[in-house]
């Protein structure tokens, strides 16, 4: 596939800051990859080390200096702090070296807004940025000061220039939010309609540039745009496959998550976040021949508990097995019995099959099997199991009643029972409520 042209940041210079081991680090090698995805050519990096930023500068006057000289020298067009900088901090700095300045939270959303396609994506970007923006004019830039006169279109009487400013944003921001409500309200009917017909969800999601599009590509056969960069993908992708025993299920490709990913972006991409809150089932891909990729399989948990999708059930992913001496070829089980991890490689299709079998076995978990015998007064729970698509097949047996073969999960079972008034805890032919043993967790009170 063709790839995607992004404008560029241009001559970037990197500065790395070390601070004690008690504050946020962040990898230098890191910085350089998202620095070359949002289209940047590193020409030069400042490490140096701090006890503490400092409340102007953040780096010190010293330092101001030689990165000025290095900018110069390089004739660097940004620099970027691998760390968080104030409003107060980032304008000094400007001044000091002439060429715009960001920090890493404003790089990560740069990216973002190059890659966003979909009206949904450039919406929560523009939020994002926002949003971000919005809380740099509070302290920053004095120079907005100035009273208006006048009344109409420039503002009330004695309106500042920053106050103009401020009110603009909010009201953009509002309709933003309400346009995302919108979205948001057509993504839930959707998802509706799948858990109406009891079509699982498997949500992909890991680090970014683990591997998770071209791995998502293989299995659905296809072409979402992937590639060897930082947050090559950002728009999410549904697609439709057949997996054995279970049938029918969709795979959802995410955008991949980064360490101390903003708050912002998280708060904006929720409506789209939710589709993994959502999901029956998470393939939490890891890039297998990384260094860091304990570190970044917390960085993941950490964006799944704030978006509440902590307590799905999860199959670890070690991708790029190929590039890993001695992968296990086979599935591994946890304590439970249950798949937890499979190793594969989506360049070479090593491990697919594992990998297919796993996912298999994890939704098929909480699938319950019993015969319900059905007569002339159940006429609304048979309905509901037909509509829910839990019948396997149909007979009679030797009284003349009829008799439904149910292939149901356990949560839809106490959902129908429910709706029923216990008829289908009365139908059934061996055990009164066969799901309630199939499960670990008590569905009485469903509803």
């Amino acid at each position: 596939m063709q790839e995607k042209e992004f404008e560029s940041l241009g001559s970037t210079l990197l500065v790395h800051v070390e601070l004690p081991q008690n504050q946020s680090q962040e990898d230098l090698k890191e910085l350089q990859l998202l620095a070359e995805s949002g289209g940047g050519d590193v020409v030069y990096c400042v490490c140096c080390k701090r006890e503490s930023p400092d409340p102007s500068t953040f780096v010190g006057s010293g330092k101001v200096v030689e990165i000025a000289d290095a900018v110069k020298a390089y004739d660097a067009q940004v620099v970027i702090f691998n760390n968080k900088l104030t409003p107060a901090q980032e304008r000094n700095l400007e001044k000091a070296f002439g060429v715009r300045v960001m920090d890493r939270v404003a790089l990560i959303l740069t990216i973002f807004a190059q890659r966003a396609r979909t009206y949904e994506g450039k919406l929560q970007v523009e939020l994002a940025q926002l949003q971000y923006e919005q809380a740099r004019l509070v302290r920053g830039w004095t120079h907005l000061e100035r009273q208006k006169g006048g009344f109409g279109m420039r503002g009330g009487p004695g309106e500042t220039q920053i106050e103009l400013d401020r009110r603009a944003l909010r009201e953009r921001i509002t309709a933003i939010k309400k346009d995302l409500e919108v979205v948001a309200s057509r993504r839930e009917q959707n998802r509706s309609q799948r858990k109406k017909n009891s079509i699982p969800v498997v949500s992909f999601v890991g680090y970014t540039n683990a591997g998770k599009s071209t791995l998502f590509n293989l299995l659905t056969n296809s072409d979402v745009y992937a590639a060897n960069q930082l947050f090559a993908t950002l728009d999410p992708t549904l697609r439709t496959v057949e997996i054995p025993v279970i049938g029918k299920a969709v795979f959802a490709d995410t955008v991949g998550f980064i360490r101390h990913l903003p708050h912002d972006l998280v708060a904006a991409f929720r409506g789209t976040l939710e589709e993994t809150a959502q999901a029956d089932l998470l393939l939490h891909i890891v890039d297998a021949s990384d260094e860091h990729k304990e570190a970044n399989i917390e960085a993941v948990d950490a964006v799944l508990k704030q978006v509440g999708a902590d307590n799905i059930k999860t199959l670890i992913v070690y991708n790029k097995a190929d590039l890993v001496p001695d992968s296990a070829n086979e599935i591994i089980y946890d304590e439970n019995h249950k798949p937890h991890r499979v190793y594969t490689s989506a360049l070479t299709s090593f491990g697919i099959d594992n990998l297919l079998k796993a996912v298999s076995e994890l939704l098929t978990n909480d699938l319950c099997e019993f015969d319900a015998r059905i007569d002339g007064s159940l006429g609304k729970l048979r309905s509901l199991l037909y509509q829910a698509k839990a019948v396997d097949n149909e007979y009679y047996d030797e009284t003349g009643h009829c008799v439904l073969k149910v292939k149901i999960t356990a949560v839809d079972a106490a959902i129908i029972d429910s709706k029923t008034n216990g008829a289908l805890s009365k139908a059934c032919v061996l055990h009164k409520k066969p799901w309630v043993q199939s499960n670990e967790f008590d569905f009485d009170s469903v509803s």
